[in-house]
């Protein structure tokens, strides 16, 4: 499946915006205010955004909720729906642009759009694409018993399971490891 930059920096921003979520009630919210939503806006160079707002903050958190639902969707036609329900609220406007120096993309937001309304539609569309490809599959939540963050598993054989095998993966290796040398030291 072709991926190309601005649809991959989509998937990476919705990623990271959904694991901003709150995992319970104990948990902080990876977005507790607007300057913490500032900061993800310019750490993910979200173009054509204005000065943010508790407005914005709270709209954000909505479409985050509403992503979440889409990796936990548990087939293309229940994500196609939400997705289709996203994107339209958004108020789609697919144009062509070429800022800050990368090659010409489609933009799906109007020009002047919330935060909110561009994240749902440019991240909205990224998630489409794999739906249209029938690889719905590859949007994940990972398999860690502690952890639940969402992913987009880009292996070749759609074989990744952990968020990170750095951590998630490789503490479960480890940990099963010692559990089979302890069964087999008795």
């Amino acid at each position: 499946m072709l991926i190309t930059h601005d649809t991959r920096c989509a998937l990476e921003t919705v990623v990271d915006l959904v694991n901003t979520a709150p995992e319970d009630d104990t948990a902080p919210d990876g977005l507790p205010g607007v300057a913490a939503l500032t900061e993800f806006v310019r750490s993910h160079k979200i173009s054509d955004v204005g000065t943010l707002s508790d407005f914005d903050l709270s709209a954000v958190r909505r479409i985050r909720g509403r992503f979440a639902g889409i990796f936990a969707a548990p087939d293309a036609r229940t994500a196609a729906g939400m997705i289709n329900e996203l994107v339209a609220a958004a108020g789609t406007t697919p144009r062509l642009t070429d800022h800050d120096g990368y090659d010409w993309h489609v933009h799906y937001f109007a020009p002047g759009a919330s935060v909110a309304d561009h994240l749902a539609a440019d991240c909205g569309m990224a998630l489409a694409f794999f739906v249209v490809a029938g690889e719905q599959e590859r949007l994940r939540r990972c398999e860690a018993p502690d952890c639940r963050r969402a992913f987009v598993d880009l292996s070749r054989n759609r074989s990744r399971r952990y968020c990170d095998s750095r951590t998630c993966g490789n503490r479960l290796h480890v940990a099963a490891y010692r559990a089979r040398r302890k069964e087999a030291t008795g």
